[in-house]
């Protein structure tokens, strides 16, 4: 990131009437702003970064290395094309995202000099994981995470650990369909996207 910074998420309190206004993050609905940073195109292979890669990690750049390599220090969990506004979204244990601008004429297809530009999900190899539930950051909120409250009808995702930073208010304890399918104890409905886009979360 790699400044982890957290965005917004649109959540509605149980008895609102309209959710107005409410947006995903880019690429993937719930926890705005994604943890990101970019990467130009240098290393080995027929795509830059293709999952199951890895990547060492410098002050200004990213590279691509052997996973072996001591170098190594996060691996591509999916790499899409495109603007991560209009792609798939990140798998729900992605640390950060990695916005990807190459430049490889050898690769080039129609003879402009460059490659379209990607994203890549990325995961640690080593702790800590942001990504994971309760963590804090990652691109996507998901079961397990804790939220804060960040402005009128906004929470933010923060550690469930509390260590530093806002204090957690909320936990999403279920993912569902629909808000209708949230247990009773539900005080706060936050969008996910996804297969079960509707987060239930209750008061810590």
């Amino acid at each position: 990131m790699l400044g982890r910074s957290v965005g917004a998420v649109c959540a509605v309190p149980l008895l609102a009437l309209a959710l107005a206004g409410c947006l995903g993050s880019r690429g993937s609905a719930g926890s705005g702003d994604e943890p990101s940073s970019r990467a130009s195109a240098t290393g080995y292979g027929a795509v830059f970064l293709a999952a199951d890669e890895c990547s060492s990690r410098g002050r200004a750049s990213f590279n691509e290395v052997p996973c072996r390599s001591e170098r190594a220090v996060a691996r591509v969990l999916a790499r899409h094309d495109g603007e991560t506004s209009e792609g798939p979204a990140c798998p729900a244990r992605t640390d950060f995202v990695l916005h990807i601008s190459e430049n490889r004429p050898a690769a080039d297809e129609n003879g402009d000099g460059s490659v379209d530009r990607g994203y890549a999900c990325m995961r640690n190899l080593d702790a800590p994981h942001p990504g994971d539930p309760g963590g804090g950051g990652g691109p996507r909120t998901i079961v397990g995470d804790c939220l804060t409250e960040a402005g009128k009808g906004q929470v933010r995702e923060t550690a469930c650990a509390a260590t530093g930073g806002r204090a957690p208010r909320y936990r999403v304890v279920t993912a569902v369909l629909s808000r209708s399918a949230c247990p009773p104890s539900t005080t706060l409905y936050v969008t996910l996207g996804g297969s079960r886009p509707v987060g239930c979360a209750v008061t810590v």
